[in-house]
């Protein structure tokens, strides 16, 4: 996507339209986000649009996520004052929790940050992953219907589980919030509360990744990359906020098997078009 010293024109804005559709709605369903930033160029014939971009739209959905749990996010900074003045509340257990499953994909982040950019991205490897790990989901949410574990019933060790789990999804198309729901799911949560700890967990992961993105942005000094990063984030916020009011009430009383459903099509889909050599 060809971005001009300017403000973007039409055709632009409805390219950073669509992605950040893609990345509002898609960064917390269990579909992988990252899997459908990267192909939605190819199958449109746009250019990777970058992690810059990628970037800044996930501050969008970050912006959306802290807002629909603004309630968790304040105890989560009063329990973060609480952790670091050693005082045992919920609360700090809690942050104490985010923090620790947060390490493995900061540690895994640092150590593969090379292949991220490059080899990760290759759409064979988003069909097996999309297909396994939509599998994988189905699984663990078969187990769900009997659990009734909640955010505050977790233990230090299931919380560092997740994160481990969290860690795999730097592989395009295992999906963040995919695989830290399975994982929740395997370890005894309801599918609400599962769903729950995945976004908050996603808040310090997600930040990071932002912050990374848009310093690439101001070092460039590449004034129409930093305009079209603002709407694009800004788009991708509302839509976001959006999709998480969704999937939170859809979770009280469904299942997850249309996801899953959902990435073992795209997966055959995109099988299909490797094979024809489309992708």
């Amino acid at each position: 996507m060809a971005l001009r010293e300017s403000l973007p024109d039409l055709l632009e804005l409805w390219h950073l339209t669509v992605l950040a559709l893609v990345q509002g709605v898609t960064e917390f369903l269990p579909i992988s986000s990252s899997a459908h930033l990267i192909l939605m160029p190819r199958l449109a014939g746009w250019e990777d649009q970058g992690l810059g971009l990628d970037a800044a739209m996930h501050i969008g959905t970050l912006a959306a996520v802290m807002l629909y749990f603004r309630r968790d996010v304040a105890d989560l900074l009063v329990g973060t004052g609480d952790l670091v003045h050693r005082r045992a509340t919920p609360r700090g257990r809690l942050a104490g929790q985010i923090v620790l499953a947060t390490l493995p994909v900061i540690v895994a982040g640092f150590l593969l940050r090379g292949a991220i950019a490059s080899d990760f991205r290759s759409p064979a490897l988003i069909v097996f992953t999309t297909a396994a790990f939509g599998l994988l989901l189905w699984v663990s949410d078969r187990r769900a219907g009997r659990a009734a574990g909640t955010v505050a019933s977790l233990t230090w060790r299931m919380a560092l589980v997740i994160g481990l789990a969290q860690a795999v999804a730097l592989v395009p198309g295992v999906s963040r919030s995919g695989i830290t729901m399975t994982a929740a799911l395997f370890l005894g949560l309801t599918r609400s509360e599962s769903a729950r700890f995945s976004l908050l967990l996603s808040i310090p992961t997600t930040a990071a990744a932002g912050a990374l993105g848009i310093l690439e942005l101001t070092e460039a000094d590449e004034t129409a990359r930093v305009s079209a990063a603002l709407i694009a984030g800004a788009l991708s916020f509302v839509f976001a906020l959006l999709a998480i009011g969704a999937l939170m009430r859809w979770l009280h009383s469904a299942t997850f098997t249309p996801f899953v459903l959902y990435r073992l099509a795209l997966a055959a889909l995109l099988g299909f078009m490797l094979f024809q050599g489309l992708l």
